[in-house]
């Protein structure tokens, strides 16, 4: 069996496949004391570990660590590249895409091949456009919900606020709905912003996955949520590597 891992800047996901067949997954904040869990019971079949990551040296040394308590099986970590199977990246050095987005994109445009928006909703956002014939037009880096209400916090003089999830728009009338309702503002602008390019570049399907996707989704987004979009993606360019 493989144990497929997508590890982001806060938090990863893992799942073990036998074939296409997924026998268990999880996630975990990557500062969790035992990531893997789940995973003990099955460490005598784990035959290699597949993963995506966007983590500095120090967070894959510290992921590597993590694994080798639940398998000795070797790692292959998978990076962006420049092409895959019709999929091209618009990068010139390919080295410096987070391997995150890439594999998102090489899920999304396998399954749809046609002009795809990715919005990834997590501690960043991204917003990635692939066009009808494959070619990544670009895409865009933002912060993520949690980092701006931690510069908020951290950064602006005098700004104490408690967190609001309601998804109101509406200017404000005390200091916490404006930095509430702003936040779920700017969340909107981007939506807003998408729905234009998906119209401008002629894209037919846009993909949201993370944490925050039902934030975006509940602010007008259209699109078709994929959770586990990074790890389709990695499994995807293991398999046409002959690793399945």
């Amino acid at each position: 069996m493989i144990l497929f891992i997508d590890s982001g800047n806060t938090r990863l996901k893992w799942r073990l496949m036998r074939g296409v067949e997924c026998i268990v997954g999880g996630a975990a904040d990557l500062t969790a004391v035992e990531p893997f869990p789940a995973l003990r019971r099955h460490a005598g079949v784990i035959t290699r570990v597949c993963v995506s990551t966007v983590g500095s040296e120090t967070s894959r040394n510290s992921l590597e660590a993590e694994i080798g308590k639940v398998t000795s099986a070797p790692i292959t970590f998978y990076w962006s590249e420049a092409q895959r199977d019709g999929l091209r990246s618009s990068y010139l050095d390919v080295s410096k895409m987070g391997a995150d987005r890439w594999h998102a994109m090489v899920a999304t445009w396998s399954h749809f091949r046609a002009g795809c928006a990715i919005v990834d909703a997590g501690s960043a956002v991204t917003v990635d456009y692939i066009d009808g014939g494959g070619c990544h037009i670009g895409g865009f880096i933002l912060p993520g919900l949690k980092m701006m209400r931690r510069s908020l916090k951290l950064d602006a003089a005098r700004i104490g606020f408690e967190a609001d999830e309601q998804l109101n728009t509406r200017p404000g009338n005390t200091t916490g709905e404006c930095a509430n309702h702003g936040l779920a503002w700017l969340t909107q602008g981007i939506v807003h912003q998408v729905h234009r390019d998906v119209e401008e570049y002629g894209i037919q399907h846009v993909v949201v996955t993370g944490g925050d996707s039902k934030r975006f989704m509940e602010l007008g987004l259209q699109a078709d949520y994929w959770p586990e979009l990074v790890l389709d993606g990695l499994h995807l360019v293991a398999a046409q590597g002959g690793m399945i």
